[in-house]
C-alpha cells in the first residue's frame, strides 16, 4: 500500500515565499513613507522661500521634490499599486501641488497642470484649496509692507479658486476630503476679502488727508 504524502511536506516551500512577498512589500512601503516624507519637506521650504520673495531658490527646492515624486512614480508605485493611493502618497502630492500653486500665483504665471507636476486629481485640487491660505498670508505680509500693488490681483485669483473647487461635488472617498477643504477656502476667502477692503479704504483715506495736507500747503505760500 502506497504511504500518503503528508499534507505540509511543501509548508516551509509556501511560507517562504511569501515571506519574500511580505518582505519585498515591506521594503517598498518604507521607501514611499522615505520618499514622501522628503517631498514633503521640500515643498514646505519652498513656500517658505515664496513668502521670503525668493522664488529662484522655491524652484530649486520644487526640482527637487519632483524628481523625488518621480522616482517615487517610476520605481516603487507603478509595482505596488495599494501603496499608489495610500494617504501618505496623497499627502506628497498635495503639498508639492500647493507649493508649485503657490509659486505660479505669486509669480503670475499660468497654473501648472496635474499631468505636468505628476499627482492625483484629488491631491491636486487639495493642494490648489490649501494654496489659497498661503496667498492669504502673502497678502497680509504685503499689506504689513504698505504694498497694494497685486492685492486685489491675488484676491481674485483666491476667488476663482473657491469657485472651481465649488464645482467639485462629488463623494468624499473619491475627491479625499475637498469638501473640508473648500469651506476651508470659503473662510479664508471671506476674512481676506475683509481685511483687504479695510485696508484699501485706510489708503484712501490717507490719501485724501495727504492731498488735502498738500492744498493747504500751497494756500498758504
Amino acid at each position: 500500500m502506497r504511504k500518503k504524502q503528508k499534507a505540509t511536506n511543501n509548508l516551509e516551500s509556501v511560507a517562504e515565499k511569501i515571506r519574500l512577498y511580505f518582505c519585498a512589500r515591506d521594503a517598498a512601503r518604507e521607501k514611499v513613507l522615505r520618499l514622501s516624507r522628503e517631498v514633503i519637506r521640500y515643498s514646505a521650504n519652498a513656500i517658505r522661500a515664496v513668502h521670503r520673495r525668493e522664488e529662484i531658490k522655491a524652484e530649486q527646492l520644487l526640482g527637487s521634490a519632483r524628481a523625488l515624486l518621480e522616482e517615487l512614480a517610476n520605481d516603487v508605485l507603478q509595482n505596488n499599486d495599494e501603496l499608489a493611493h495610500s494617504g501618505i502618497v496623497h499627502d506628497a502630492q498635495k503639498e508639492f501641488a500647493e507649493a508649485s500653486t503657490t509659486l505660479a500665483i505669486v509669480a503670475g504665471k499660468s497654473l501648472p497642470e496635474p499631468e505636468a507636476l505628476g499627482v492625483s486629481y484629488p491631491a491636486y485640487l487639495n493642494g490648489m484649496g490649501e494654496a489659497v491660505g498661503e496667498i492669504r498670508r502673502y497678502i497680509l505680509d504685503s499689506l504689513r509692507r504698505n504694498d497694494l500693488s497685486l492685492c486685489e490681483e491675488l484676491l481674485e485669483t483666491m476667488d476663482e479658486i473657491y469657485a472651481v473647487l465649488m464645482t467639485m461635488d462629488f463623494p468624499e472617498v473619491i475627491t479625499y476630503g475637498l469638501r473640508r477643504t473648500s469651506d476651508a477656502v470659503r473662510g479664508i476667502l471671506e476674512r481676506t476679502r475683509g481685511d483687504l477692503t479695510m485696508a484699501l479704504r485706510q489708503k484712501e483715506l490717507e490719501d485724501k488727508l495727504e492731498q488735502r495736507q498738500e492744498k493747504d500747503n500751497k494756500t498758504r505760500t
